[in-house]
């Protein structure tokens, strides 16, 4: 058998299990992780500690203390630091970040269905073998709170487009069961990534809920904003007229398309209808596209007079996407992009069912969010700005 050569960074680990069995296992993991980081750091600079070499992208800078929660309990850390022009940080820990917020959310959604303290703490019991008072979880829940609003209300700065969207959840109210409204809106910056800059939960009069929440999005410092998707929600548009009165509007084509089929008369029509409608949102420039929506006016105006009228007044306001570049186009003229936020939260307000008030809901969602928004402003261009 051939000999393997023993990894005597390993050893001090592997010796305090054997000498402290089970109770070694947390200063074993301890060292054990920091090695691995090390490793890692090393990987990312591609260099070793001290190591000269041309291929160098940064230099280790030191560590920093980090204490995390395990199932083993709290393990004290030593995270390595980089300089230069190289981000790192070691994913162990990234995947924590994320299990640690997920954990928080978990438990928050607990209370969102009326879970009493006792319980969550038995049940964070059997899924984190920790010990966790009745006072801990409730300060974490109050931990999560502070940091989702201060995410909320956070600055914002340029964004050059907005895609704006509502959905509904139910929350009870005074025993009763009411809709509340959740506004969301996604801003692209001038690199071209997405973020969620904003939402809104409220039981309140449309518009008065659209004005307040598109005039918190400017007092948080957005601007530069140059063209605006959303579909035709009630209050909206005049809650724009108010808010962005010089901004460009894009009506959401897939919504105004599903609109157009309240007024076809005949069920046979359907198909025909929506490819007549695709085929004026698929012009190659706006001339084109109201010579194509005159024609198909004309074509239903004998058989469908309540269409062809609905469709002369509503279809221009979905085509001032094709003032855009076409590379932005296909992005622009919906708000599809909208929809795994939307299943997302659909996956997660799905198990609550009904919320107790406006706060909870507004919770759930925004934790849900941060995460997504954060994939997103470190993630893929979403919309290529190059000339």
């Amino acid at each position: 058998m051939t000999h393997q050569p023993e990894d005597n960074q390993s050893q001090p680990a592997v010796q305090h299990i054997l000498e402290n069995g089970i109770e070694g296992l947390a200063e074993a993991m301890r060292l054990i992780l920091n090695h691995a980081m090390q490793i890692e750091r090393s990987q990312v600079l591609q260099a070793e500690p001290h190591q000269r070499t041309p291929a160098r992208l940064g230099y280790a800078n030191g560590f920093k203390a980090k204490t995390v929660a395990t199932r083993l309990g709290e393990i004290q850390l030593a995270v390595p630091q980089v300089r230069g022009p190289i981000a790192f940080y070691p994913s162990a820990l990234d995947k924590g970040l994320r299990s640690e917020r997920a954990l928080k959310l978990a438990m928050a959604e607990m209370y969102v269905q009326g879970v009493s303290t006792r319980k969550v703490t038995a049940v964070f019991e059997q899924l984190c073998g920790l010990e966790v008072s009745s006072a801990q979880v409730s300060r974490a829940t109050a931990e999560l709170d502070q940091q989702l609003e201060t995410w909320r209300n956070r600055p914002l700065g340029f964004f050059k487009q907005l895609i704006i969207d509502a959905r509904y959840e139910k929350v009870r109210l005074e025993g009763t069961v009411r809709s509340c409204a959740v506004l969301i809106a996604i801003g692209i910056d001038a690199r071209g990534r997405r973020a969620v800059i904003g939402l809104s939960a409220k039981l309140s009069e449309a518009e008065v809920h659209w004005r307040d929440f598109l005039g918190s999005l400017q007092a948080r410092g957005l601007h530069g904003v140059e063209f605006i998707v959303s579909d035709d929600h009630a209050g909206l548009r005049a809650a724009l007229t108010a808010r962005f009165p010089s901004i460009a509007w894009q009506r959401c084509q897939f919504h105004l398309q599903q609109n157009a089929m309240a007024y076809v008369p005949q069920i046979h029509l359907r198909e025909s209808v929506a490819q007549d409608v695709r085929s004026v949102f698929n012009a190659a420039d706006l001339p084109e596209a109201q010579r194509r929506l005159k024609t198909v006016a004309e074509k239903y105006q004998a058989s469908a007079p309540q269409l062809a009228a609905w469709l002369e007044v509503n279809v221009p306001e979905s085509l001032t996407v094709l003032k855009l570049p076409e590379k932005h186009r296909k992005k622009l003229r919906t708000t599809n992009s909208l929809e795994r936020l939307n299943k997302e939260i659909k996956r997660r307000t799905r198990v609550a069912t009904l919320f107790p008030n406006e706060k909870s809901l507004e919770r759930l969602v925004t934790a849900l969010l941060s995460e997504i928004s954060d994939e997103w402003e470190t993630g893929k261009v979403y919309l290529s700005m190059e000339n």
